[in-house]
């Protein structure tokens, strides 16, 4: 989904109008309008201002998506989003890497690995990987139907990291 068709599918979602939208991201209109048509590509960090704006995990999300290539947490357009679901699923995920924590041969260095070895490293790396998909559409459903800012509640935990002495 390119960008222009995620801010129309979430304005849609959110009843605005491109005007109402483009009012509350501080934006023209017609750059968006021209986005959301495809007639112009997606001008580098409107995503990131759509996002800032709205502060909506959704649009965060993107936001990474399009500075990482992908290399990050999709979000999952086709999956029930309800947050009892949600929330089956993130313990099943994290199950799932718990049980595999116990096959794994992590006390192995690199060149110690057999084939064997490394396909249940690598199950491990892919289960863990669902997890943290699933982690984040946790905390994204959380923030979402309880009324928490995203950006506060990351703002809150980078802090945290910080007094911790995790990061600079």
């Amino acid at each position: 989904m390119t960008i222009g068709e995620l801010i129309q599918n979430y304005r849609k979602e959110q009843g605005l109008t491109q005007k109402e939208f483009a009012d509350q991201a501080f934006i023209e209109r017609s750059s968006i309008a021209k986005v959301e048509t495809g007639e112009r590509p997606a001008p580098k960090g409107l995503i990131t201002q759509v996002a800032r704006s709205f502060d909506d995990p959704r649009l965060y999300l993107a936001a990474q998506e399009e500075v990482t290539g992908g290399a990050i947490t999709p979000w999952l357009d086709n999956v029930d989003l309800h947050r009892a679901s949600v929330l089956f699923k993130t313990v099943e995920e994290m199950k799932e890497v718990l049980e595999l924590t116990n096959a794994v041969p992590i006390s192995k260095t690199v060149d110690q690995l057999t084939e064997a070895d490394r396909q249940v490293m690598k199950r491990l790396l892919m289960e863990t990987v669902e997890a943290i998909t699933a982690l984040t559409h946790f905390a994204a459903v959380l923030c979402k139907e309880y009324s928490f800012s995203w950006f506060a509640t990351w703002k809150e935990h980078r802090a945290d990291l910080k007094a911790k002495k995790y990061m600079k």
